[in-house]
């Protein structure tokens, strides 16, 4: 397979650059689920593909000066370390339980699916642990001790999963910091590509990267992000983050095997389905009624008189022409 990994790549970069959101979250589920990847194959060509990919978007960022590079830091000094031990009990579990270990780590990534689902509705209703500041944040001690705890509890799981390198991050960051959505989204990208590189280079020296697989997801992802990050998506945030949760659970029970979880997954994908049709329809059903609206406002515009030539109102003119020397005296 070729174009189905390029496609698969150009639908994530398109994902990515028109919600800001973390697409990639969808790679590992989509490798294991469709293209029948084991688990910690899927996990380390996901995570170095990551790396690559969010580099752009990070650089992008830093352009715009939304990256709060010292907070990128801490978090990298818990994150980075923490990703290699997770990347080295993965491999620790693949070379002593063998083939069992892919079921087991196919149910972890199920897991931290849910969990990523669950941060993403959170982070909908939930809209602010500390008000946003667009002054400049200094960071005191509490908050570089925090920066690291959470850097070292999720970078391990991203290690071990591939999962939460921008659902968990961004989700705590919202909570506990006062910067503004902008900078909150610049630097977990920026974080996330460097624990990505980090975590993607302990995987490919471990053997877990199919570089075939990861060249041609490139080959897609890269300029769909470039060409999308162009364009404004006009679905509301709110709904792009549930839509996106809904994804991420229905993976997540596809991979947990739950009992009767393949009914879950058609009413799930059936049910977004309606909605997005129903959105649609009311999208178009507004605009028509904006359209409508703008009509009648140009109708009822008062107009002059055609045919009078004298700048007077319509009412007037008759007065004027039926009075000339009062006309005249008024010159």
């Amino acid at each position: 397979m070729t174009w189905q990994f390029t496609l698969t790549g150009l639908l994530i970069g398109v994902l990515v650059g028109m919600t800001g959101m973390g697409g990639g979250s969808l790679m590992t589920p989509i490798l294991v689920i469709v293209f029948g990847f084991k688990p910690t194959y899927a996990v380390g060509t996901d995570i170095l593909h990551g790396a690559i990919f969010k580099t752009f978007g990070a650089v992008r960022h830093r352009r715009l000066g939304t990256v709060h590079a010292r907070l990128t830091l801490w978090m990298f000094l818990g994150s980075g370390p923490m990703s290699l031990l997770g990347v080295a009990l993965a491999g620790w579990l693949s070379r002593n339980y063998g083939d069992g270990v892919q079921s087991a780590e196919g149910y972890a990534i199920g897991a931290a699916l849910l969990l990523g689902a669950a941060g993403l509705v959170a982070k909908t209703f939930v809209k602010r642990g500390v008000q946003p500041d667009d002054s400049p944040f200094i960071l005191r001690r509490r908050d570089k001790i925090l920066a690291v705890l959470i850097g070292a509890a999720f970078g391990f799981v991203v290690g071990l999963t591939s999962v939460g390198s921008g659902t968990f991050f961004g989700l705590v960051m919202v909570m506990i910091y006062p910067l503004t959505i902008a900078k909150i989204v610049g630097t977990d990208i920026f974080h996330a590509a460097a624990l990505l590189w980090v975590a993607g280079f302990g995987h490919l020296v471990q053997g877990n990267v199919d570089l075939h697989a990861m060249a041609w997801l490139l080959l897609g992802s890269v300029p769909g992000i470039w060409v999308s990050s162009r364009f404004t998506l006009r679905v509301p945030q709110d709904a792009l983050r549930l839509g996106l949760a809904g994804v991420l659970a229905l993976s997540g029970i596809k991979l947990l095997d739950i009992p009767a979880g393949n009914y879950v997954i058609a009413v799930g994908l059936g049910l977004g389905l309606l909605a997005f049709v129903v959105w649609l329809l009311a999208r178009r059903r507004g605009v028509q009624s904006r359209r409508r609206d703008a009509q009648g406002t140009d109708d009822s515009r008062p107009r002059p008189a055609g045919g009078d030539g004298d700048g007077l109102r319509g009412d007037a003119a008759p007065e004027a022409r039926a009075e000339p020397d009062l006309a005249d005296a008024r010159r």
